[in-house]
């Protein structure tokens, strides 16, 4: 599927508008903001002792993307409604368990990244950088890296349902 490109932007051009809207541009980098994130998952412990894994890929996408609010594409999706997307792994801070189940079932370590704050599915992203979203109704794979998820996501573009045996 082609996606028109905003002239040499690395996001089509409505997903680069509502990044922008949100306060992203090429080069932001907020290493401070994604280690206390980064502090806080580690020092936190599930009544069942379930800890967060913290790696590389969660702590770039959160230095990059982090504490931005970004409002889904203006217009229709191109399959589904674009989304809104939170960009702030505490709001994934309690589900240390369904994140380390979820890392199980995929052979992966899984970090919370956000919250689609429509619906309350959680955004997670795992050691390789690919991104999932959680919801009361399933899990989801959403892209293979940060950009294509935040493309597919706030772009309108279908998740493709987790069927895990």
């Amino acid at each position: 599927m082609s996606i028109p490109m905003a002239g040499t932007t690395r996001f089509p051009v409505g997903v680069d508008a509502a990044l922008r809207a949100a306060g992203w541009q090429p080069g932001r980098w907020d290493i401070k903001q994604a280690e206390f994130w980064a502090d806080r998952l580690r020092a936190y412990e599930s009544p069942g002792g379930h800890r967060h894994a913290v790696f590389p890929a969660a702590v770039e996408a959160w230095a990059e993307f982090g504490g931005l609010l970004i409002p889904g594409a203006s217009g229709p999706g191109r399959q589904i409604a674009p989304t809104a997307i939170a960009v702030d792994p505490l709001r994934g801070l309690h589900l240390a368990r369904t994140f380390g189940d979820l890392g199980r079932a995929l052979e992966t370590d899984i970090s919370p990244l956000g919250e689609e704050p429509a619906s309350g599915a959680l955004l997670a992203i795992d050691a390789e950088g690919r991104v999932y979203t959680v919801d009361h109704t399933g899990d989801w794979y959403a892209g293979p890296d940060i950009d294509r998820a935040l493309t597919a996501l706030i772009g309108g573009v279908r998740p493709v349902r987790l069927t895990m045996r």
